[in-house]
């Protein structure tokens, strides 16, 4: 199996920005295994969308995952809270 490329959203600098060191480091290690498995243990896919969400303590990742190319864009990190209070995680 080839290696999936990982790339982000420009808007999860700002949510990465927020996120305490201890927990953006478990985040990071988090998405760097995505490279590897883009459709990890635990990973749900949205309903509705063509998006994937992964837990990692607290947070939530949310991508999106290109086969044909062999891409994973991460288009969202953030608390629980950060998406009920938005109601989705369209951003």
């Amino acid at each position: 199996m080839a290696a999936y490329r990982v790339y982000f959203k420009a808007s999860v600098e700002r949510d990465l920005a927020t996120i305490p060191k201890t927990d953006l480091k478990k985040i990071l290690k988090r998405i760097g295994g995505l490279s590897v498995n883009p459709r990890p243990w635990g990973c749900e896919k949205l309903t509705g969308q063509e998006r994937y969400r992964l837990r990692q303590g607290r947070y939530r990742i949310v991508y999106s995952i290109q086969d044909d190319e062999l891409t994973v864009w991460v288009v969202k990190v953030g608390t629980v809270k950060t998406f009920t209070d938005k109601g989705n995680c369209n951003s």
